[in-house]
């Protein structure tokens, strides 16, 4: 069986990657500061006596002088480490010029910072076996843009690039590298849009409706599996249309 990393894999986009990925017939081991009851409910057995493939492992991304320990802890218990999601973001909107200094500061800190250094000391493990996947979370608004979130754009273009020149340094050591560009998804982080707003966004979309986490989940095991094997450095996107 092998193992993934979800980071943020406690509540919405990343418990619904993790429950996938479970599905899948993939050990997980999902990462954040707290456990929530859906993730402890997830990670129950179905039957008695059935032994669980979903881990939780608390931990605080943004604190990155100890993701080293954190991975060396992870390959002990785990073995070796076949995929990383990259998923673990903060969704803070704001009008730059009136943010505050430190939430900006976090933002890039938790969205590209430590999940670059968590990549890197993963990606280790990786080459030490001769073979990994990688999948980055960015997001649409990382390329076409959006009001109020100049900031959090500015973290998932940075991904993007990220997941593009990684895919070329490690691609000879039999490593994939990709990412998944969702649209606006019904989860914590959209819970401030409107109606109106939901509804103008699915109007905007080809398909005319927003994409569901279940559809990223999707994109995200078919990039881990071996139907993946000749794909590196791009970015799927998944937002029904919305930038067609």
């Amino acid at each position: 069986m092998q193992t993934v990393i979800v980071t943020g894999g406690s509540r919405g986009l990343g418990l619904g990657i993790a429950r996938k990925l479970v599905a899948a017939s993939y050990q997980v081991i999902a990462i954040a500061r707290h456990e929530s009851e859906q993730l402890a409910c997830a990670m129950r057995p179905k039957e008695p006596g059935q032994k669980t493939s979903l881990f939780f492992k608390a931990f605080d991304l943004e604190d990155t002088s100890g993701i080293p320990n954190l991975v060396k802890e992870l390959r002990k218990e785990f073995g070796s480490i076949h995929g990383l999601v990259n998923n673990a973001g903060l969704g803070t909107s704001g009008i730059l010029g009136t943010m505050h200094d430190s939430q900006i500061e976090r933002l890039v800190r938790l969205n590209t910072v430590s999940s670059i250094i968590l990549t890197k000391y993963v990606l280790r493990s990786m080459m030490a076996d001769g073979s990994g996947r990688i999948v980055n979370v960015a997001s649409i608004v990382g390329v076409t843009g959006y009001s109020g979130l100049s900031v959090y754009s500015a973290t998932k273009a940075s991904m993007i690039g990220f997941t593009r020149s990684l895919a070329r340094e490690v691609g000879p050591l039999g490593i994939n590298v990709n990412a998944v560009a969702p649209g606006f998804l019904d989860t914590e982080m959209t819970e401030s849009l409107t109606g109106p707003q939901r509804d103008q966004i699915a109007r905007r979309s080809a398909l005319h409706r927003l994409a569901e986490v279940d559809d990223v989940a999707n994109a995200v095991e078919f990039l881990l599996s071996d139907k993946a094997r000749n794909i590196t450095g791009t970015v799927l996107t998944v937002d029904a249309g919305n930038t067609a």
